[in-house]
């Protein structure tokens, strides 16, 4: 079995028995170039990929993100065209999407969860979809066994953040700063603190992201999680004509950070 179609979980928590910290970048889909990006980023040490299918109304993306967005839904790029391209691509590390419910719930919870599977795509991110409202979808990707990633926010109540971490899958995507996405000069002290109440009640992998920027901001907040999700840092590349040679030059940059630190 790949690495691809062991999952997210099952794969970053062998990285973590390996003593290693995880690197998730975020790329977005139906961006030019941006197939070529995923495997680069996949080349350069990348242990898993998150991928973003572009909505008109995000909620949690920042500017860069949103930039990219516009000009791929400018494109009339759609979500189908992005999970089939996705299918083709030949890489040997688990893949995530990360869109928004509105896109989900068009596309009807079942098919969406089953074109995924065809697609060996493992998990998927929904920022707007509140664990509360989120069981019809959670039973959807449960039964074509994909990976429901949940997030855990900076305000999330100590009894709301144990049903998260418990009924995750994939990891804890535990948001580092209130607010949307975005490098930012230095990271926030809410990072550090989500990050060590998710460590101390789950034994899944714990990830950060939102606001981690640079290197030195991966290896600050991996001394208390599991690694890190890198966004729009690497997208910034991308919308600065870099192509893949610069998003794989950016992901070995922070690779060789949480290595050595």
């Amino acid at each position: 079995m790949t690495l691809r179609e062991e999952g997210i979980e099952n794969t970053l928590l062998q990285v973590i028995a390996d003593g290693r910290k995880c690197l998730v970048p975020y790329i977005t889909g139906g961006f030019d170039g941006y197939l070529e990006s995923i495997s680069a980023a996949a080349e350069a040490g990348a242990n898993a990929i998150e991928i973003g299918i572009p909505f008109s109304d995000p909620v949690m993306d920042g500017p860069t993100i949103q930039a990219a967005n516009d000009i791929v839904l400018s494109d009339r790029v759609t979500p189908l065209q992005i999970i089939d391209e996705i299918a083709s691509l030949d890489v040997d590390i688990p893949l995530a999407v990360m869109t928004y419910y509105n896109v989900v719930y068009r596309f009807g919870l079942e098919r969406f969860a089953s074109n995924l599977s065809e697609a060996r795509i493992s998990g998927i991110i929904l920022p707007d979809l509140p664990l509360i409202e989120a069981s019809s979808w959670k039973s959807a990707a449960d039964t074509n066994n994909r990976e429901a990633i949940l997030l855990a926010a900076p305000t999330t109540t100590q009894e709301h953040l144990k049903r998260v971490c418990e009924e995750t899958k994939g990891f804890v995507y535990a948001v580092g700063l209130l607010g949307i996405t975005g490098a930012r000069k230095e990271l926030a002290e809410s990072a550090k603190i989500i990050a060590s109440r998710c460590k101390e009640i789950s034994e899944k992998p714990v990830l950060v992201g939102v606001g981690i920027g640079t290197p030195d901001q991966a290896v600050e907040v991996s001394k208390v999680s599991d690694g890190c999700i890198v966004g729009s840092a690497i997208v910034q590349k991308l919308l600065d004509g870099g192509g893949p040679e610069a998003v794989g030059k950016l992901v070995s940059e922070f690779r060789s950070a949480l290595d050595s630190s």
